[in-house]
């Protein structure tokens, strides 16, 4: 089994972590300095949509990488570990 999780999108995941990261920093200054609730909340949901994004990524990365060597190797472990990682990302 394939194990160092260097699949083709990571540097485009950490991108776009560190943008949400920055995201989320400017909307606690929003908060901070007595912003309008209702452009704080938009923004969170800006925020919430690209985290949303970000695991998409994650999962067909992980699927078309681990997921087909599991699948190749037999290896049900994989296959459990997804379907939970699915289940509390759904969630």
């Amino acid at each position: 089994m394939n194990n160092n999780h260097n699949h083709k999108n990571t540097n485009a995941v950490i991108n776009r972590l560190s943008r949400a990261i920055g995201h989320m920093e400017s909307v606690k200054k929003m908060m901070e300095s007595g912003k309008d609730c209702s452009e704080v909340l938009v923004q969170i949901a800006a925020v919430k949509g690209a985290i949303n994004n970000i695991g998409k990524i994650i999962l067909q990365d992980h699927i078309n990488n681990c997921v087909v060597d599991a699948i190749e190797n037999n290896d049900k472990k994989v296959l459990e570990d997804l379907n939970s990682a699915i289940d509390k990302f759904i969630k």
